[in-house]
């Protein structure tokens, strides 16, 4: 009977054409990749409250819903991991108005975030949106989180 993985890849590799492991290595580290659910984590203050928002990936970002903050904003944070040439974070910044929401923010991030992209505050920076009819401000930043896949 075979014990573990390594040994698994040992017996199916040839030692000619592969050093014995070396598959099993590489398997091993797409598996652990694949096994970490990928999400954002974006943090907003406003009026001097500070709320943790987590984002799931979506396949399309025509159905994510902006998320009120405060009475006067509205945050949409999008991310899609897929299809690859698509992988991109959107953060749009709304306002309610009286005639309905106006966008006053965008940005766009690459997917995934490069490695080195994680200081104090993540890969986008501090970020600050102003509203000026009612001379408010947003201010938010988001990381990329990686947990263990449940």
């Amino acid at each position: 009977m075979i014990a573990t993985l390594t040994e698994f890849m040992d017996k199916l590799i040839e030692p000619r054409t592969a050093a014995p492991g070396m598959l099993a290595a590489a398997l091993l580290v797409s598996v652990a990749h694949a096994a970490q659910a990928e999400r954002l984590l974006c943090h907003t203050t406003y009026g001097g409250e500070t709320h943790a928002i987590a984002v799931e990936p979506v396949a399309s970002p025509y159905g994510v819903a902006g998320i009120p903050v405060g009475s006067y904003f509205l945050f949409r944070p999008v991310l899609q991991n897929s299809p690859a040439d698509l992988a991109s974070v959107k953060i749009y910044t709304y306002v309610a108005r009286d005639e309905g929401p106006s966008l006053i923010h965008q940005v766009s991030f690459a997917w995934p975030p490069p490695r080195a992209a994680g200081g104090r505050h993540g890969f986008t920076g501090l970020q600050r949106v102003y509203e000026p009819v009612r001379d408010s401000e947003l201010e938010y930043w988001c990381e990329h989180v990686a947990e263990p896949a449940r």
